[in-house]
């Protein structure tokens, strides 16, 4: 993708994106999608011109300086894939619940908090897989219970101390990816000092598919495991409950 950068001095210059280069870049998948991977370019400034690309199905804007989405960003309407993955974004427009044909969207190592995520979000009902990783949430919106196709939550490394509740009434929703800080921080000790960190990758299913066999084994393990704290998700269980953060897994699939 040729691109023009911009800017004086001797400091780095962003890149300007234009919608000639951006059409230029554009490609068909082997399922037929209009894709345009703009990763790892030192883009600083969302490039508005790319809302003139209506037609495009999955959008890698990955590994960027973005600090920003517009106000309009829920223009693309045609959007399935979306990887915003490693940039600076703190806050998310109202308009991305706007995007209504989403069927994955990777916000992870950004600066989210949890002001930031709007409640728009729960109107993704097409949503299946959701990585808000490596940000800074101690909450969801409790309007995200509405994205009853959502199969795949990865909330690791954020400020989370429990699992949100609302996650044991999604029906399809059966890995969730966390890291849980327990942690008592004491006025002086450094923020980026983790006390102690839990890293899990659970998988969600309900008991009624499981064995009798499984039942009781899966009984004896929680009445074993959780004698002092009772087990918030009632009806699920966590068949394999710790594995390592991969984030290729979210990346686009080419």
């Amino acid at each position: 993708l040729a691109l023009i950068r911009e800017g004086k001095g001797k400091g780095p210059k962003e890149p300007k994106v234009t919608l000639k280069a951006a059409k230029n870049a554009t490609r068909l998948t082997p399922e037929g999608c209009n894709s345009l991977t703009l990763s790892n370019m030192g883009i600083i400034t969302f490039p508005i011109c790319l809302l003139n690309l209506t037609d495009i199905e999955e959008l890698d804007l990955s590994r960027n300086l973005i600090e920003k989405l517009p106000d309009n960003f829920g223009d693309f309407s045609s959007l399935k894939k979306l990887d915003l993955h490693s940039n600076k974004l703190e806050s998310l427009p109202e308009s991305i619940g706007n995007l209504m044909s989403l069927t994955h969207l990777n916000l992870s190592n950004n600066r989210l908090t949890s002001e930031g995520l709007p409640s728009s979000l729960g109107s993704l009902l097409n949503l299946k897989t959701l990585n808000l990783g490596l940000n800074q949430l101690d909450m969801l919106p409790s309007s995200l219970e509405a994205l009853e196709n959502l199969e795949e939550l990865a909330l690791f490394d954020n400020l989370f101390d429990k699992l949100p509740e609302f996650l044991e009434v999604l029906p399809n929703l059966t890995k969730v990816n966390f890291i849980r800080h327990l942690s008592s921080q004491k006025d002086g000790e450094d923020t980026n000092e983790k006390k102690e960190v839990h890293e899990k990758e659970v998988h969600l299913v309900h008991e009624s598919i499981l064995c009798q066999k499984c039942q009781k084994n899966e009984k004896e393990e929680s009445e074993s495991d959780n004698k002092e704290e009772p087990n918030p998700f009632s009806g699920l269980t966590t068949p394999n409950s710790v594995a390592k953060v991969n984030q290729n897994e979210w990346r686009i699939k080419k």
